[in-house]
Parts: structure tokens; C-alpha cells; sequence
């Protein structure tokens, strides 16, 4: 095993492991309340052969049986699981340093239901992190076993399928400047580094955020840092050839600063996202904006969240992307914010309008309601939004849950 000590490379490696996890699990106004509103707790984690602590939210398959990820549980290495109409729990997986540790993002799910994911650490002696799939029965297979160096190392998020079955995704750290790399697997497994974040000031660096792509197969996605010289994250495109292009530079003024969730694309090519701090408003404490961005650069800030530290009713922190729905109302969760139970408040739901009218829609309490929503929310054709908490539920493990508007 190697000496962490002795061997530079693995410092670099452990730092930015350090890094990403205290900033993943760092737990510290206009808004209207919504009246008659509906959570429905559809699956408490446990400590008893169970998931725990789900940093992502989930998939639905025709049916309505529900998919994601823990990030630990059962032998501390993660989960995959399944959630049916009644409400029964499967686990699909459980992980192991073998074949991977930790998945951090979500899954996506093929037409053959095959699902696809990423875990942020293990998959073989000395790798740093894996893309797998699996499918309904239990199957399982490791695509893919970064090496911890100019490959890629700690995949943070989740991934993107062409038609050809060609995955693309990110990795935190690694590559030719150990900055980060946008990398594509062939339904093969092999890997194509499109991109190496780096170096300097003015690319982007440690990408935590997954990628959207538009019709021409360009990629769109964020960095957590880097940019410009204020190194507070960028949004950026990649065309098929692999060329850069810096679409927006943020400064961690009132444009926001440390992108992390996705990012998603409308019809006219506006990208929509968050940024988890940053965004000036009376309090001056930097809880995060939502954002609109042309295919020109042009930023607009929707909404500066103002989550009055130690709770308030605003939200605090988004570190997930949104969802849109066909009014063009935009959806999400933040970590912080909301009521006070917990240190900077337990999180909440909120809707966001084109007009950038903020509702929060629910605010969670701590304890049974559950605490700190890490990740995205899913919704479908009739309103309702699904999601998970990191912790609360009634084992104090996270929980799965269903919110009616």
C-alpha cells in the first residue's frame, strides 16, 4: 500500500479528498410560504443491512418504482437501491473497496434498464474511483478503474449516455494538471480524456457538477473553482473535437461562487443552475444564487438566496441542480436555510419562477422530516417531486421522500 507520507502524488490525492468531502458535508428575505402542501416519507434508512445517507436524488422507471444511491451503509461503502409503488426497499448492490466506494451522484438508466454510475473512491487495487453499471437482478460490473493520475481520480458526479451508449462525465481531480478531466467511455470501456482542467488561473478546476449536452453533441458543464483569476468557478462548453470554450467566469459577488449541481438546457439554449455560495444580499453571509446563462455569456441572476445564519425562512445553500417544468418554473433543494432545528437551518424545497418570484415549498424540521437535501429533486407528469435527505427520517439515516405541491 502506498505512504501517503513518502509519496506526493497520493498527498495531492488525499488533500482534495479532504477538501471535497468537508465542503460536501460543511453543515452551518423575499419569500412567500405555499399554502397545503404534502411530504410523504416513502423509505427511512437504517443502520440494520440498510443504506445510509443518500447524497442524490433519484430516477423513476415506467412503472413508478424509484432508483438511487447511498453513500454509505450496510459494510460503510455505499448502496444501490430500489423503492417500489408500496414502498418496499431492495438493495440492487452493496459496494465494496473492490468494486468501488462511495457513489456520491445519482444513476441513469438505459432502454434495456441497465443503470450507470459513478463512485467517488475504490475499484481495485490503488484506484481512485469507478464507472459501473447494474442492472434489476443484481448485476454488476466495474467499466471503468481510474488510475489516479493523468486519467482522472474522484468522480463527484454522475454521468451523461449518448445513443450510441457512449458515457461522458467528470472526474474532481487528476489529469495532466490535477485539476480535473472531462472524460468519454466507450460501451467497451475505453476512456477518452476530452479535456484536462488546467493550468493556471483561467481554466477551471475540480468539476463536481455532471454534463448536458445539445443536439450538435456539444458538452455543457461547471468547475467547483478556477476561472479568470477570481478561481471561483466557471461554466464552460466542450464541441466534439474536444475545444474549451469559458462561457462565464463567476467572481463570488453577486453572481454566486462554487458551482456544484448540474446544469440543465431549455429549448433556446439557456443554461440554468446554482452556485452553492456567494450572491450578495443584506446579510452578506453568501448563501448561493440561481442563474440563467445565454449561449452568448450573458448571465442573469434569478434569485440570491438570504438564509439568515442559524435558519430563517429562506434556503441556504444549493448544492444540487434544478428541474423545469413546461411553464418554465424551476424547481430544487438547499442544504441549509429553512427552520433552525439544525445548525444553519435543515434545508428546503423551493420553486423559483421565470420572474424570479422564490416560494419556498417546504422546509424541512430535523428529526422524523429528515435534514440536509444534498441532492437534485425528480419530477413527474403530474407535479410531484421526489428526492432524499442526507440525514433525520426516523433512524436519523436520511430518507427518501415524495412532496405533492
Amino acid at each position: 500500500m502506498e505512504n501517503s507520507l513518502t509519496n506526493p502524488a497520493a498527498n495531492s490525492k488525499r488533500r482534495v479528498l479532504a477538501v471535497l468531502i468537508s465542503v460536501a458535508l460543511f453543515s452551518i428575505t423575499s419569500v412567500q410560504s405555499a399554502p397545503a402542501q404534502t411530504l410523504k416519507v416513502l423509505h427511512n434508512f437504517n443502520r440494520l443491512g440498510d443504506g445510509i445517507g443518500p447524497r442524490a436524488g433519484v430516477i423513476m422507471d415506467a412503472d413508478g418504482n424509484l432508483y438511487g444511491t447511498t453513500a454509505s451503509g450496510v459494510y460503510g461503502y455505499g448502496t444501490i437501491f430500489k423503492i417500489d409503488t408500496s414502498g418496499k426497499e431492495s438493495l440492487l448492490h452493496i459496494f465494496v473497496p473492490e468494486n468501488g466506494e462511495y457513489p456520491w451522484a445519482g444513476l441513469i438508466v438505459d432502454a434495456n434498464g441497465t443503470f450507470y454510475g459513478t463512485t467517488f473512491y475504490g475499484g481495485r487495487e490503488k484506484a481512485t474511483g469507478t464507472v459501473f453499471s447494474a442492472d434489476a437482478s443484481g448485476h454488476f460490473s466495474v467499466l471503468h478503474a481510474f488510475n489516479g493520475s493523468s486519467d482522472g481520480f474522484s468522480p463527484y458526479a454522475g454521468l451523461l449516455r449518448d445513443a450510441s451508449g457512449n458515457l461522458y462525465g467528470t472526474t474532481s481531480g487528476g489529469g495532466s494538471y490535477d485539476s480535473g478531466i472531462v472524460f468519454k467511455l466507450d460501451p467497451a470501456g475505453k476512456e477518452t480524456i476530452l479535456h484536462s482542467f488546467g493550468p493556471g488561473n483561467y481554466d477551471g478546476g475540480n468539476p463536481m457538477g455532471g454534463l448536458v449536452t445539445d443536439k450538435n453533441g456539444n458538452l455543457y458543464g461547471t468547475t467547483y473553482s478556477g476561472g479568470d483569476g477570481y478561481q471561483e468557478g466557471i461554466v464552460f462548453k466542450l464541441d466534439s473535437n474536444g475545444k474549451e470554450t469559458i462561457l462565464y467566469a463567476f467572481t463570488g459577488e453577486s453572481d454566486g461562487s462554487q458551482p456544484q449541481g448540474n446544469l440543465i438546457r431549455d429549448d433556446s439554449g439557456n443554461l440554468y443552475g446554482t452556485t452553492t455560495d456567494g450572491g450578495l444580499n443584506p446579510y452578506g453571509n453568501g448563501c448561493g444564487t440561481v442563474f440563467q446563462l445565454e449561449e452568448s455569456g450573458h448571465i442573469t441572476i434569478l434569485y440570491t438566496f438570504k438564509g439568515v445564519v442559524g435558519g430563517g425562512p429562506d434556503g441556504c445553500h444549493p448544492v444540487a441542480g434544478l428541474v423545469r417544468d413546461q411553464d418554465g418554473n424551476l424547481y430544487g433543494t438547499t442544504r441549509q436555510g429553512g427552520i433552525s432545528n439544525c445548525r444553519g437551518g435543515c434545508g428546503t424545497i423551493f420553486k423559483l419562477t421565470s420572474s424570479g418570484k422564490e416560494t419556498v415549498l417546504h422546509r424541512f424540521a430535523g428529526g422524523d422530516d429528515g435534514w440536509f437535501p444534498h441532492g437534485g429533486l425528480l419530477r413527474d407528469s403530474a407535479g410531484n417531486l421526489y428526492g432524499t435527505t442526507f440525514g433525520g427520517g426516523y433512524y436519523d439515516k436520511g430518507m427518501v421522500f415524495k412532496f405533492t405541491p
